[in-house]
């Protein structure tokens, strides 16, 4: 197979081996005998793409049919994208080295609102024209899916079609239409209109978005007959069935996920009500443990990996955690291989798990309170008291951790200079608590907490999709407050506080809730050099601040103002399986500062249970 790039070209970019396939694992056909190309797309990075566990398990479900051949791409680094642009190289796949504009379909992962101006790269690198509207049979169907589709509105012209659900449910119908449209007189037009009648398939175009004189939505309505009114999303039911990649792709290079990945539960019960992803994954799904433990095996030895880890949004709410636990345990004293154990709560369980699979020297214990203050952990619905945090801590402490990293939000919604003193304060208390657990003779090193802000985004689909976005200057001064507040803290040479960049978020805020008149950003900032937003050092503020004020983009209107309950936001045609009704009740919860039990312990109704045709799993 020859490859795309020469080796001179090869040899003078970063990390050729970014470009060139050959990884172990990675799957090759007769393009000749197969009927769809599809041509599987990261926007970012390859070693970030590498990283993603949804695009292994769609790449392994699209190769084990004999009719269809998955292949991968990622976004350029910016200094191949410049040569590529120079000598008019087009995009092409890992595999075969094609170029993407030869392929059936171009799929893309939108997992995050700031690579927006990376899936033009991708698509216009292909040559594929940006604008759906000017593509003709001759171009391939750019599909979009993943979290950002929830609201793809701000990159909806740029898109045939957005899969609006789990992927391993309706493909198979959309393929099966596919193969009919390619080998027939069939116009595009046609098959897009078809392919609406299939569940959790949106075509934007079919759409019409009116607006009102101040700038809000009027209605969001079908242009033809038997597209449907509402999107409703596909879940897995038989969570065991689904295909699951026991020969995952192996990158060569040193990937951020660069170890065998168990999928053990989609969706989660906690229900906070900042998090997107425990609203749209509902509702809760869990894989036996039998089942989890049959993969360990066949995936270590595809791979050559030596680390296993346990992938889920909480994974300290898996039912089957305590044996799973046991049969690592079992192959780390046997094989010698590593456990991670990600999204795990502060509790004695917890704790006596990651005992185990931690060794003497023990990392960072982990944990995000999200609210420094009970107040406002109630009001995002947080469930943990700070009795839980610091008897957690303490028992932590007594089993010799002495490094603590705790993640915090700012600017949540009904958040007072007082609540951000809070982080501080508590993680003050933290650090009583180590002094008073652990005797002088038994410390051994110092003790570390790093707090570390981020920028509160609200985002469609929670209960704060009507909350105001805290302004930027507000922002910066609560950082300061925080900031300054440490300082009077009488262990404060234990601590470190970091807060993130808020230039980025505030853009990141604009996409989340945005329209459909934001795809004139998105081309404005791409036209002028924007890709790699999400990276501090490609992104430019001044950029988007150029394009906002030449578009006369009205900033505050998509971030700083409440939205009214009655208002019709851009994704309401989009059923994510919560209903309006629910989300309402639980911001006027937050609002009192209300807190509602998790799933397990009573059903609020969220409406999710429709989607699986009979109890909510969450439930069982």
């Amino acid at each position: 197979m020859k490859l795309a790039l020469s080796d001179e070209i090869l040899m003078s970019v970063d990390k050729p081996s970014r470009y060139i396939g050959h990884e172990l694992n990675m799957v090759v056909k007769d393009p000749m005998k197969v009927d769809i190309r599809y041509a599987m797309c990261f926007p970012d990075v390859y070693e970030i793409g590498m990283s993603y566990l949804g695009i292994q398990i769609l790449y392994d479900m699209f190769n084990r049919r004999e009719d269809t051949w998955c292949e991968r791409v990622y976004s350029p680094w910016p200094d191949l994208d410049k040569v590529m642009r120079e000598r008019k190289i087009p995009l092409f796949s890992l595999e075969s080295q094609t170029p993407i504009r030869e392929f059936d379909f171009l799929g893309i992962t939108i997992q995050y609102e700031m690579c927006y101006t990376n899936i033009l790269q991708v698509i216009d690198l292909s040559g594929i024209p940006l604008f759906s509207k000017d593509r003709t049979k001759e171009d391939p169907i750019v599909i979009g899916g993943g979290p950002c589709t929830y609201n793809p509105e701000p990159i909806a012209d740029f898109f045939d079609i957005f899969y609006i659900g789990e992927g391993e449910e309706s493909y198979g119908s959309l393929l099966e239409l596919y193969k009919e449209y390619k080998y027939s007189d069939m116009e595009r037009s046609e098959f897009l209109r078809r392919a609406s009648g299939i569940q959790g398939i949106y075509v934007p175009s079919l759409y019409e978005v009116e607006y009102k004189e101040d700038g809000t939505v009027s209605s969001i309505t079908p242009k033809a007959e038997g597209v449907p009114e509402k999107i409703k999303k596909v879940i897995v039911r038989d969570f065991s069935e689904a295909p699951y990649p026991m020969k995952p792709v192996v990158p060569y290079l040193r990937a951020t996920q660069d170890r065998v990945v168990l999928e053990v539960m989609r969706g989660c019960i906690r229900g906070c009500r900042f998090c997107q992803a425990g609203m749209i994954y509902r509702p809760t799904r869990q894989k036996p443990v039998e089942l989890v433990q049959s993969y360990v095996d066949q995936m270590l030895s595809a791979t050559g990996y030596d680390e296993v880890s346990i992938s889920s949004l909480s994974t300290s709410d898996y039912e089957d955690l305590p044996k799973l636990m046991d049969f690592l345990v079992e192959r780390i004293e046997k094989d010698h291989i590593q456990v991670s154990l990600p999204s795990l709560r502060v509790d004695a369980f917890s704790l006596s798990v990651m005992e185990k699979v931690q060794d003497i020297h023990k990392v960072s214990l982990t944990f995000a309170p999200e609210a420094g203050s009970q107040r406002l952990r109630d009001v995002i619905n947080k469930g943990l008291t700070e009795e839980v945090i610091l008897n957690g801590v303490t028992q932590a402490f007594a089993g010799g951790w002495n490094k603590v990293k705790l993640y915090f939000m700012m600017g949540l919604p009904t958040e007072t200079l007082e609540d951000v003193e809070g982080i501080p304060e508590l993680c003050e208390k933290i650090s009583e608590a180590y002094f008073d657990t652990v005797p002088k003779e038994n410390r051994i090193g110092s003790l570390q907490i790093t707090a570390s802000a981020s920028y509160f985004v609200p985002k469609p689909f929670t209960p704060f999709q009507w909350a105001p976005m805290l302004d930027r200057e507000s922002y910066v001064a609560h950082a300061y407050h925080a900031k300054e507040h440490f300082r009077k803290m009488r262990n404060m040479k234990r601590m470190k506080f970091a807060y993130h960049d808020q230039d980025i978020s505030l853009i990141e805020g604009i996409y989340a809730r945005g329209d459909r008149r934001l795809s004139a950003l998105v081309l404005e900032v791409y036209r002028n050099g924007g890709i790699f937003d999400a990276w501090t050092e490609f992104f430019s503020m001044q950029r988007y601040l150029d394009a906002i004020e030449k578009l006369k983009i009205d900033t505050a209107f998509y971030l700083t103002r409440e939205r009214s309950v009655d208002e019709v936001l851009p994704w309401d045609h989009i059923d994510c399986g919560v209903s309006k009704q629910f989300l309402q009740k639980e911001w006027e919860l937050a609002r009192q500062g209300i807190v509602t039990p998790n799933c397990r312990e009573r059903c609020s109704g969220c409406g999710a249970a429709g989607l699986s045709e009979g109890p909510c799993p969450a439930m069982k």
